[in-house]
């Protein structure tokens, strides 16, 4: 697989092959200007692959791309949001269940429900009735995060989801994505480029540099881990 920027020659991923099981937890990692970003926008079908084809839960994104956004749990890297924004944390999680159950369906008691069980798994009580234009960026990472599993996606993709976040609340949010994975069964990719305590829990490792796939590693072992750091794929 490709992926190629409109306006540019050289592809941003190039010769990626890869096949992520069900249940998965992967971290994808590597320096900046790797590709990480591209191959999860490839993945989500916001980017097309040049060349090859693309399967998500069993389906081509270039066929069925809103299809199966609408059971993608996304958070994008660098999110912002204008100051002057009027919408209510409260409105954009309630968005991001009608990304999941269509514009035109009335939410029901389960679907309150789950954005209910969302607002308290990443503790953002407090938050609902702010402007989220208002919010400083990790409280605004934590609402990202908390409208993706509100969607209760079938595969999560989180690019950078640690950004922002103090360290008590990386590692709530990692406690949460491991919760999510194991007894879910929900399969996560995770993009980070600063925050290595996932390696210690994620099933696999995926190193990229320059576009390219350079390490596939199954729960990596320090040894492992010094081998990514000696090939600069984290500090």
């Amino acid at each position: 697989m490709d992926t190629i920027y409109e306006g540019e020659q050289i592809p941003a991923i190039r010769d990626v092959s890869l096949r992520i099981a069900s249940d998965e937890f992967v971290c994808i990692v590597g320096p900046n200007g790797a590709g990480k970003t591209t191959l999860l926008e490839t993945i989500n079908g916001l980017l097309t692959a040049t060349r090859g084809v693309v399967r998500v839960l069993g389906h081509r994104v270039d066929r069925k791309g809103p299809w199966l956004r609408a059971k993608i749990g996304y958070t994008p890297q660098n999110f912002s949001v204008d100051p002057d924004t009027p919408f209510l944390v409260k409105q954009v999680l309630v968005m991001g269940r009608y990304g999941r159950v269509g514009m035109f369906r009335g939410l029901t008691s389960g679907d309150m429900s789950s954005i209910e069980r969302a607002i308290e798994m990443m503790g953002i009580e407090d938050l609902l009735d702010r402007p989220v234009g208002k919010l400083s960026g990790g409280q605004l990472q934590k609402v990202l995060l908390a409208r993706a599993i509100a969607k209760e996606p079938d595969l999560l993709l989180l690019d950078e989801c640690f950004n922002s976040l103090d360290p008590q609340s990386k590692a709530k949010v990692l406690d949460i994505l491991q919760t999510l994975n194991h007894e879910l069964g929900l399969p996560i990719i995770v993009v980070t480029h600063g925050y290595f305590a996932v390696l210690d829990v994620c099933d696999r490792v995926i190193g990229l540099r320059d576009g390219r796939i350079v390490a596939d590693i199954s729960h990596p072992t320090d040894k492992e881990k010094e081998v990514l750091r000696q090939g600069n794929l984290i500090p």
